[in-house]
């Protein structure tokens, strides 16, 4: 009940009443109007009471140091203030501590949905194979050893091992891989993975609480229940600040005898610019951030991003597109040009669902080139296809599948094909009639911006690693692309956090940088997360404290800097309102000011902190 109470006293509404409620206890007096009861009255029950409550809960349940509070100055003073009758002043330090927390809390809410979104992916079922037959049964029912039948399109209820039948599997929840993976007997599955083609039968492996899913959603919760909130500045200055307030007040009471200077010097020490510093300045940064189409989700991370000293990239969809596109296409016979050779495979691929025979089939389309009517398609899941194409067999795909069907690269093809391997592109080997005559190659394209991106923030004294779940060739060429030297590959994202920590380890401040749902345990467990807003999964998203609606990675250094002029802004506007309040103790102190006129002096350095904070909004950063 008194929680309820306490909420409906901090809401917006309930805080706009109380502000009108003071303008009107300082204006009907000046007009000649008097009312039975003063209207801050009614400010100091809306605002002063959960300024008190929290004063008190905090002396309560708090330990050492941090029983005293910001509100527990603000609360003698405004005890005080009352106690001789300047209900206008008690009123108004109220308010002003009010309107700091809504503004606060408007820059230091977090989503949590990205963790439903999550739990959301868990399979609910899957098919045993029983002396029976097929039975499906809840995930849940799943026992390690059972042999489980995965049908094309279904996901993985489980970790297990396949016992039988080929097939790929798109492990991007897990790795963040754009392609999907060909996978055959005695190869590992995971749960939560797609299976895109062949039927298999897989063994369970890991059930219940101990696959790879749950791992991934256990690790997600644990970085956000451990990732303590930053302590509000004025909380923190509160140590020393009201030590200070009361051995002034009680000096200046003793050697005057005057209580009204004493309560005046409370007054005038209440920490309104210290509420207001942090969170002005963060709304105009979010607000200019958001002109450049960056979502800053919290004022904590804002902060904590001209900090950072460390980004960590994902490669697939945060580094590149994440899609693959044609990059090489090399005839192996002299009487094949590279349009007719990827005319061939696009009209061999062209009834396949793969991705890589989709690209392939773009890019032809994208030539114009022609493509002919096909017959007699085959597909043998995770390997490759073969069709009849004007009186020819035409087989495309891997070379353990060209192997299959009796086609041999000679020693020119296998070296071309390790130089191109090397350069982190898929291979798909075309032959005709038994022999093979090209190979196309495909790759991920890296973002344009990249690499001036890396130079940058090089530039800015900050380190850039790689940490990605594809393999090793691939990372190290794009790493190299991007002007990255620090590359950790095939990692997943258990060790993707294990890297973040260990960096974290050494008092380094990393900021992760990622788009798909593997990434969202490292994005909690950085300092800073920023996600790919529109590349990537509403998940990493959610999980992120930061959003680049536009995926341009040259905002990365432009955030770096905007975090810097906003601490500094923040910094600058508290020793502007510290140095008008500690004239205002001094005029207190010689009887120049009331508690009335002191709450107005002292709230100067309120205004100049709104007013600096404006001039951050429109400041030039690129």
């Amino acid at each position: 009940m008194i929680k309820n109470l306490l909420e409906r006293l901090e809401s917006v509404p309930a805080t706009l009443v109380g502000g009108i409620c003071l303008l009107l206890s300082f204006l009907l007096p000046k007009m000649g109007v008097a009312l039975p009861i003063d209207p801050a009255w009614i400010t100091l029950v809306i605002s002063g009471l959960p300024l008190l409550f929290s004063a008190v809960r905090k002396l309560c349940h708090n330990r050492g140091i941090s029983k005293i509070s910001s509100a527990l100055l603000i609360s003698i003073a405004m005890i005080a203030a009352i106690a001789i009758g300047d209900l206008f002043a008690a009123g108004e330090v109220a308010f002003i501590m009010a309107i700091g927390e809504i503004l606060e809390d408007l820059t230091t809410g977090r989503a949590k949905r990205g963790l439903t979104k999550l739990i959301a992916l868990t399979p609910t079922q899957g098919r045993r194979l029983t002396d029976d037959g097929e039975e499906l049964i809840a995930a849940a029912d799943i026992r390690e050893g059972d042999i489980l039948r995965i049908l094309p399109g279904e996901t993985v209820p489980v970790d297990g091992v396949i016992v039988s039948g080929e097939t790929s599997v798109d492990q991007a929840v897990l790795t963040g891989e754009s392609l999907p993976v060909d996978k055959g007997v005695g190869a590992t599955v995971f749960c939560g993975t797609i299976n895109r083609f062949g039927a298999i039968d897989i063994r369970a492996t890991r059930v219940g609480e101990n696959n790879s899913l749950q791992k991934l959603i256990r690790m997600v919760k644990e970085a956000e229940d451990n990732k303590a909130p930053t302590a509000r500045i004025a909380d923190r200055c509160a140590s020393w600040l009201v030590p200070v307030a009361f051995l002034i007040a009680v000096i200046t009471g003793l050697v005057t005898g005057n209580i009204t200077r004493a309560v005046t010097v409370l007054v005038v020490f209440c920490p309104c610019a210290l509420v207001l510093a942090t969170p002005t300045a963060i709304m105009a940064a979010i607000g200019q951030a958001a002109r450049h189409g960056i979502i800053i989700k919290s004022g904590e991370a804002l902060e904590k991003m001209g900090k950072v000293d460390t980004v960590a990239f994902d490669k697939t969809g945060t580094l590149t597109y994440g899609r693959p596109e044609v990059c090489d296409c090399v005839p192996l016979d002299d009487t094949v040009t590279a349009d007719t050779l990827l005319s061939l495979a696009a009209t061999a691929e062209s009834k396949s669902e793969h991705p890589l025979a989709k690209a392939i089939v773009t890019c032809a389309k994208n030539r114009k080139l022609t493509l002919l009517e096909s017959d007699s398609f085959a597909m043998t899941a995770g390997m490759g296809v073969a069709a009849q194409i004007a009186g020819s067999t035409v087989a495309c795909g891997n070379e353990a599948y060209l192997q299959k069907t009796g086609v041999e690269l000679n020693e020119t093809a296998r070296h071309t094909a390790a130089q191109l391997r090397s350069q982190g592109k898929v291979l798909i080997i075309v032959a005709e009639n038994g022999n093979a005559i090209g190979m196309v190659a495909l790759s991920d394209v890296l973002r344009p911006e990249a690499a001036q991106m890396v130079d940058r923030l090089s530039n800015m004294r900050t380190e850039t690693v790689l940490l990605t779940g594809d393999n090793a060739l691939t990372a190290d060429h794009f790493a190299k692309q991007a002007g990255i030297h620090d590359v950790h590959a095939e990692l997943l994202p258990e060790q993707k956090v294990a890297c973040i920590m260990s960096r974290q380890a050494k008092n380094h401040t990393v900021c992760m940088v990622g788009d798909g749902i593997n990434d969202a345990p490292a994005l909690k467990t950085a300092d800073v997360g920023v996600a790919m807003g529109t590349m990537g999964s509403d998940i990493a998203v959610e999980a992120a404290d930061i959003a680049l609606m536009g995926d341009d990675l040259s905002k990365i250094p432009y955030l770096k800097r905007l975090s810097v002029a906003t601490v500094r802004t923040i910094t600058f506007s508290i020793a502007l309102s510290m140095l008008i309040n500690l004239l205002a103790v001094l005029l207190s102190v010689l009887g120049l000011l009331t508690p009335t006129t002191g709450a107005l002096v002292h709230n100067a350095g309120s205004v100049f902190v709104v007013l600096i904070a404006a001039l951050l909004y429109d400041r030039k950063f690129e």
